[in-house]
């Protein structure tokens, strides 16, 4: 396996991309421009680029604002999905060709939402995981590969805005005009490196995903839940997230500008018991009406009134191993497995330079490590982590590696 590309020398400026090449196309936002569009992209060749724009952190939810695509013969189309939110004729358009996308599960999601959803899939992000770049973000991508440099600045701006800006949209048109390019010079790297089959294996499963399901209990996911350690202070967080919740939503804003994931944190372990005290609270305080107020305190009280059995257990329901900090106790031999296991897979990514987050989920590693195939073999072990979702060709090259740790530990 031959070393990643490297950078572009750095006596080698970047050349500045400030202009779309075919100038700043109109943004598409009544049937009428979107039917051209269809046809305009039915009739290009080769490669779609597409990204998508959101508005996290100022809008609720992950929905699109803005949707970009660029194809060879079509140009470049800027579609507004609130005025245009079907978009399934324009996915039948591209029904057989593959879309490059850059890190095509932030983008997915929300493109399903408008009926989109790619046939064949080419990921530059994870692309370049695989091919060793140690930074994959567009921008120094586009720096590496092409010798490019892409203003970022309106990254995260409230893409719900309208109208936009120009400057913003000429911002999204660059990035649909490199992805084709960079997808190519990618190609020719993983080739190089003996990595595009494994890509083409990645992108397949990419393009294959279903939708992802509603998370379990999402409330759990609120930052600083670690410091919340009794099932009633659990249940004071559940109730007040489920209030901002619904309150986020009917507003249609961002739930962190409506209160902030430390302030319910805050008042969950206070469980305070009127408004002064809950103004007293950090991430509290008299700009909160009173009205708003009432709200956390009622939840508050909901959480006191909760039944002992009815409260939500300390831990997050799950369905595999047990937290390896556990393992020692639980199962020595286990953990030796693990252990001898994570070494390996490090090692072997290492050698392969790729993340080892890209080489094996280490969820995949925890559970085989938990519960090994009875026959501790790589043939066993490549088979127990293809029946986890494992591709192909990480069990060709972990299921060895695996076997090896596994005997190592037992010995």
């Amino acid at each position: 396996m031959t070393d990643a590309v490297a950078s572009i020398p750095e006596e080698t400026a970047p050349v500045p991309l400030l202009e779309p090449r075919d100038g700043l196309p109109p943004v598409v936002s009544d049937d009428a421009a979107l039917a051209a569009v269809v046809e305009a992209f039915r009739g290009g060749t080769g490669p779609v680029a597409v990204d998508a724009e959101r508005a996290s952190g100022y809008r609720y939810g992950q929905r699109a604002y803005l949707i970009q695509l660029r194809r060879q013969g079509a140009g470049t189309a800027l579609i507004d999905p609130i005025a245009c939110p079907d978009l399934t004729g324009l996915n039948a358009a591209l029904a057989d060709t593959e879309w490059v996308v850059h890190a095509a599960t932030q983008d997915l999601p929300c493109l399903f939402e408008v009926g989109m959803h790619p046939g064949v899939l080419f990921d530059t992000e994870l692309a370049g995981r695989l091919a060793g770049f140690p930074r994959v973000g567009l921008g120094p991508m586009t720096e590496n590969v092409l010798g490019l440099s892409l203003a970022k600045e309106h990254s995260a701006v409230d893409w719900s805005t309208r109208p936009l800006p120009e400057p913003w949209l000429r911002y999204a048109a660059l990035d649909v005009e490199v992805l084709v390019d960079l997808r190519d010079a990618l190609e020719a790297e993983l080739d190089r490196q003996g990595k595009l089959d494994w890509a083409h294996q990645e992108f397949a499963a990419l393009a294959a995903a279903p939708r992802p399901a509603p998370r379990v209990d999402p409330w759990r996911r609120t930052s600083q839940l670690h410091k919340v350690r009794r099932r009633r202070q659990l249940a004071a967080v559940r109730e007040m997230w489920l209030t901002r919740d619904r309150i986020a939503r009917e507003r249609d804003v961002s739930p962190g500008r409506v209160l902030a994931d430390a302030a319910i944190v805050n008042a969950a372990l206070a469980m305070p018991l009127n408004a002064p005290a809950l103004v007293a609270v950090q991430g509290f305080g008299p700009r909160v009406n009173r009205r708003q107020l009432d709200q956390w305190l009622a939840a508050i009280e909901r959480a006191r009134e909760i039944p002992e059995a009815a409260l939500p257990p300390a831990t997050a329901p799950h369905d595999g191993p047990p937290p390896p900090r556990a393992w020692a106790e639980k199962d020595p031999v286990a953990a030796a497995r693990l252990s001898g296991a994570r070494a390996a897979v490090t090692a072997l990514a290492e050698r392969h330079h790729l993340p080892a987050e890209n080489l094996i989920a280490p969820d995949l590693v925890r559970r085989v490590s938990w519960e090994p195939p009875a026959e501790q073999d790589p043939v066993a072990i490549g088979a127990a982590l293809r029946a986890l979702g494992a591709r192909a060709w990480q069990t060709e090259l972990v299921g060895p590696v695996l076997a090896e740790a596994f005997r190592e530990a037992a010995a």
